[in-house]
């Protein structure tokens, strides 16, 4: 069997074997990607022109668009380029920089919607104290700490992941290099090292979660304690978003890794990656331009001032 100085590439776990299933598999792959796409890039393009959402909740919102658009990208691309070319191979290098990204912004994006669980508490339970918390200068070092946060995991992970001995082959049960996959290619005596820095990192996530968890319940009985159902269902409405799309990350993640291996096969690896590393980020756009009035009407006011745009300047053809 190879071990890692003579593995050169890996083979990922297809989506289908048939040619037409293959052509399949690119084209739905390319309209997901292009909708996500369309839908985090008028996010992020509203949020940086209209001034009015020029504050901490959409700040955040932008810097969740940003790697929800690199998370799509770091496995989509090259799983439809794998389908287009009928191929399973992934080069060594090509696999330690899908981890390390894959990685980075999936750590990142869960470190700040950990953040923005902190903004929501500081703005419902602390409102007299919301600029003083979050001011603009504590809100970029929040988010860099995340991104910094997000590399160091990455690069913790990936340098141990590479450095142990592979002794199992080359094949992954996956269509994307991942750790856990790479873990069952390594030596038995090696094995336990890598294991040991998913546990702690394992243990970090799990306080963001018990952090995330607390600050909803703090939420929670101050919303209720709001007097007026208009305040309380404003209240709700600034939370319901952020709230769906930490519920969809965590669950779709959470079973992924912790499903018990007696139910594991092929197909339902598929099923659930493709569900944890693909449906968040395309979902993600749609439900906060749908439950937030406030981003609804900037992104209506940006696409008709497109629209009008295009009509006040048309493009001429000429011979």
């Amino acid at each position: 069997m190879p071990n890692s100085s003579s593995t050169t590439q890996f083979l990922l776990l297809a989506f289908a074997d048939t040619r037409e299933l293959q052509l399949l598999h690119f084209w739905l792959f390319l309209s997901i990607y292009l909708a996500a796409l369309l839908g985090n890039g008028l996010i992020i393009t509203t949020i940086a022109c209209d001034h009015r959402l020029h504050t901490p909740m959409y700040f955040f919102l932008l810097n969740l668009s940003v790697l929800d658009l690199g998370f799509l990208s770091t496995t989509v691309p090259k799983s439809m380029a794998n389908s287009l070319w009928n191929t399973r191979a992934i080069s060594y290098p090509g696999c330690a920089a899908q981890i390390f990204l894959f990685l980075f912004l999936m750590s990142s994006e869960y470190f700040i919607l950990t953040i923005m669980a902190y903004d929501r508490y500081v703005a419902i339970c602390k409102p007299l104290h919301y600029g003083t918390l979050l001011g603009s200068r504590a809100c970029v070092h929040m988010a860099a700490a995340a991104w910094g946060g997000g590399f160091l995991t990455a690069l913790l992970h990936t340098v141990n992941t590479f450095s142990l001995p592979l002794c199992q082959g080359n094949v992954l049960d996956q269509f994307f290099c991942e750790i856990p996959h790479i873990l069952k290619l390594s030596c038995s005596e090696s094995y336990l090292r890598g294991v040991g820095l998913v546990m702690f990192s394992a243990f970090v996530f799990w306080l963001c979660f018990v952090f995330i968890v607390f600050s909803y319940v703090q939420i929670f009985r101050a919303v209720l304690r709001i007097p007026s159902e208009q305040g309380r269902h404003k209240a709700f409405s600034t939370c319901l978003p952020h709230l769906a799309v930490v519920s969809l990350f965590i669950t779709t993640g959470m079973f992924a890794y912790l499903k018990p291996p007696s139910i594991s096969s092929p197909s339902l690896n598929l099923l659930v990656s493709f569900h944890y590393s693909v449906v968040p980020p395309v979902l993600n756009p749609l439900i906060y331009s749908m439950r937030n009035q406030e981003l609804k009407e900037s992104l209506m006011k940006f696409i008709s001032g497109m629209v009008l745009d295009s009509e006040k300047f048309p493009i001429t053809l000429q011979r």
